[in-house]
């Protein structure tokens, strides 16, 4: 890989080249769907063509300094809204505070929540102004301890005053290795710890601001450079990249191989998430309204993110033809020949498209798996909606790469039913056409056509459920090779497009 890629860091803007996946454990027929040859070809060479290739998770040749500058950036921009977010928090404890029985009574009291909200307004103000983040948090948390201090000292008072009179009323239970420091210590903890009175209020606040300190400096900082919005960090990172001005070139040679997925109930697990995760960064990092990229990379990526809503619109291609056949509903006004006009040439030019661009490629069994996937295509848009929008967990799990136990039926039971209510239909159609129940023969046939074609795109769910994955003879590896240091430096100028 790096000796035909790293050429293309010749370039100081290129983040990244991704190489295609291609799988040796494929069975001839591919009827899991595991290679994508349109993908890995003309699609991804179309969106490098507009700076827009897609970096996939393997198979690829990082720049560092391109994640970290990334990383760098979104953690000072989440730092910020986690700031604001303490800010907003803070005011809420010391309005509270102020609502508590006790404060009107103590201008003590009043004087340090008036102290504190001053001073979170001040931050507010200081940062919306430009001011260094750590600068405002280490001001606003000397001004609560500041203000904290005296009130602490009072109420410390009291606890020993309490103390010293429990101890004299009951000697008996004095522990003598009772130390005086550790006790108050312990009572300014449970002092601060009463959220809701004024004390506990300074203490929040205070613990609040701790929890986002950048005077930090003999720690790590959690710099990020993958996106974690997402379960497909891959896909959110290169929106990133692009729109921080970074390039990805996409190399079209299979250079590495891997395993495949051997059984329907991983491949389902698999392609679900891909869904789950691109829906996500559609709802958190929408390309429509992202800074940064470029109008043919807001597109790119919209495209991909939107083809995943195609479930809902798959329940209607498959219930179009059962509601004709079996109740008499018209999925169309009249079945005329403007009908036709219209529907026959799309269909034509559509597959002459597929014909045309993948030349020599098996896209058959991409274009089944496209509709056949339909329930975990919807699956994947509702569960990532509660997810983003009800905090709703996902489940995750890698990818298996060996032969599950356990049956697949009862996870594609949806598109079973379907396809017995498909052959009910064209029965009950081509029935009522034999003994002349029904006058409307073009409907009919037009319907029992269209059902005959969802029967065949649904009929690769039957066969990967009826078949066993194996590793071809003659494929249990790619090949190795050997390459020398000096020979990727000499050919750093080398890369080819």
């Amino acid at each position: 890989i790096l000796d035909e890629t790293l050429g293309y860091f010749a370039d100081p803007k290129v983040a990244l080249v991704q190489t295609p996946q291609w799988f040796y454990n494929v069975p001839k027929g591919d009827y899991l769907g595991s290679q994508a040859p349109l993908f890995y070809g003309p699609i991804q060479q179309a969106k490098d063509g507009w700076n827009a290739a897609f970096f996939c998770g393997t198979n690829a040749v990082l720049r560092r300094e391109a994640f970290m500058e990334i990383g760098i950036r979104y953690y000072a921009r989440d730092l910020l809204r986690r700031l604001n977010v303490a800010l907003d928090a803070g005011n809420s404890i010391v309005a509270s505070a102020e609502r508590h029985s006790g404060t009107a009574t103590d201008p003590e009291v009043q004087e340090a929540l008036r102290g504190l909200r001053a001073s979170l307004g001040q931050a507010r103000s200081r940062l919306s102004g430009g001011a260094s983040a750590q600068e405002v948090t280490w001001e606003l948390q000397r001004t609560a301890e500041m203000l904290a201090k005296p009130i602490i000292e009072r109420e410390l008072t009291g606890a020993r005053a309490e103390l010293s009179s429990i101890l004299t009323d009951d000697d008996e239970n004095v522990n003598q290795s009772f130390d005086p420091i550790q006790m108050d210590s312990e009572t300014v903890r449970v002092l601060a710890s009463r959220e809701w009175s004024p004390l506990g209020a300074l203490g929040s606040v205070r613990g609040l601001l701790q929890s986002i300190d950048l005077d930090v400096w003999q720690e790590a900082q959690p710099v990020m450079p993958m996106a974690t919005i997402s379960v497909t960090e891959d896909f959110a990172t290169n929106m990133r990249l692009h729109a921080a001005g970074w390039r990805s070139i996409f190399h079209h040679k299979v250079l590495a191989s891997g395993l495949a997925p051997e059984d329907l109930r991983s491949v389902i697990g698999q392609r679900l998430r891909w869904a789950q995760g691109t829906i996500q960064v559609l709802l958190r990092q929408n390309p429509l309204t992202m800074g940064g990229l470029t109008v043919a990379q807001r597109l790119s990526y919209f495209e991909t993110m939107w083809s995943y809503m195609y479930g809902f619109a798959a329940v209607i291609y498959l219930a179009a033809g059962p509601l004709f056949l079996i109740f008499g509903v018209l999925p169309v006004r009249a079945y005329s020949s403007d009908f036709f006009i219209h529907l026959l040439p799309y269909l034509a030019v559509n597959q002459l498209f597929f014909a045309v661009v993948g030349w020599g490629m098996p896209t058959w069994r991409g274009q089944q798996y496209s509709l056949a996937l339909f329930p975990t295509w919807i699956m994947a848009v509702v569960s990532a909606v509660k997810n983003v929008f009800l905090g709703t967990r996902l489940n995750f799990a890698v990818t298996s790469k060996t032969r599950m136990a356990g049956s697949d039926v009862r996870l594609v039971w949806p598109q079973l039913a379907v396809i017995l209510v498909l052959i009910i239909g064209a029965l009950i159609g081509l029935g009522r056409l034999a003994f002349g129940t029904s006058q409307d023969g073009v409907a009919i046939l037009t319907n029992v056509g269209w059902t005959c074609y969802n029967l065949a795109m649904l009929s690769v769910i039957v066969d990967a459920l009826a078949r066993r994955s194996r590793v071809p003879a003659g494929l249990s590896h790619l090949g190795t090779a050997t390459l020398e240091v000096a020979q990727a430096t000499a050919r750093i100028g080398g890369g080819r497009r």
